[in-house]
């Protein structure tokens, strides 16, 4: 079970003034139950990729296979492809629009055909695994603080029970705490239920914190795979494409530099303190 893309590339408004090359050659395999993060520069690619994970933007050549099926032959059911691929677009509460939050968790599974039984079922459901509260569940959405709004559509994608979520940037406008809780809820919601996470995101401390791969995009092109650790260590050249490593991959450089012992691999607060404390034994 898994999704890969092979060779795709995709052109925004070709034959005009404005043609851009969004995607160029691009080729992964994500399996099923990854962690993966995506970094990248603004027009990096990084939203046009994810679109045309589930089908929303057509490449213009390539394939893309979802459990090793072909998402471009003729009769494949994109219904059901969206169904299994939830993507949660950045600022996702400007598209709540019923009257209550349980309605609006509910319009997905409605639309898969589902009686209301089971669509409040499954409502109630997906709220509970994102942490919002019962008692705002008839509330309307529109009340809600931004963290809550948040939980709510993500909860709205969760509900049509996909095995591959997507996240567009989902802390984006968010306090520190608010970002924490966002992301510390879909760490548990991988870790309990195993579907696919593709996290986007423009904070390198947030991704290595939480992902386990990392695809580096640069003017529609596949840079960088790999861990973390392999990513991060990469610093100089990242740089170079206006990106920057965790803070503290620069402090463990440094401390390296200086003649400490210790190694540089480490991406987190929690990895570096780890590190230095082995490096005094």
């Amino acid at each position: 079970m898994s999704i890969a893309l092979e060779h795709v590339n995709y052109i925004y408004s070709p034959g005009t003034a404005y043609e851009k090359q969004a995607l160029k050659d691009v080729s992964f395999e994500i399996p099923q139950g990854q962690f993966v993060g995506i970094i990248g520069h603004t027009g990096s690619g990084k939203s046009t990729l994810i679109q045309h994970l589930n089908g929303l933007v057509k490449a213009m050549s390539g394939r893309i296979l979802y459990e090793g099926k072909n998402i471009y032959d003729e009769g494949y059911d994109m219904r059901a492809l969206r169904s299994s691929v939830g993507l949660v677009f950045q600022y996702p509460e400007h598209q709540l629009f019923e009257v209550d939050v349980i309605s609006d968790v509910c319009f997905g599974p409605k639309n898969q055909g589902l009686s209301p039984e089971e669509c409040e079922l499954r409502a109630k459901e997906a709220l509970e695994l994102v942490g919002f509260p019962e008692k705002y569940y008839r509330q309307s959405p529109f009340e809600l603080s931004g963290g809550q709004k948040r939980r709510v559509a993500i909860a709205g994608v969760l509900a049509m029970r996909p095995r591959v979520l997507i996240l567009d940037e989902p802390t984006a406008g968010l306090d520190p705490r608010g970002r924490d809780e966002i992301l510390d809820q879909v760490a548990r919601l991988h870790k309990e239920t195993g579907m696919t996470v593709i996290l986007v995101s423009h904070s390198m401390e947030d991704v290595a914190r939480y992902v386990e791969r990392i695809i580096v995009m640069n003017r529609g092109e596949k840079m960088l795979d790999g861990t973390p650790g392999e990513v991060f260590c990469h610093y100089k050249e990242l740089e170079k494409v206006g990106l920057a490593a965790p803070q503290v991959t620069y402090i463990m450089h440094d401390l390296k530099e200086r003649g400490f012992p210790v190694s540089s691999d480490a991406t987190t607060v929690e990895e570096a303190a780890d590190e230095i404390m082995r490096s005094f034994l």
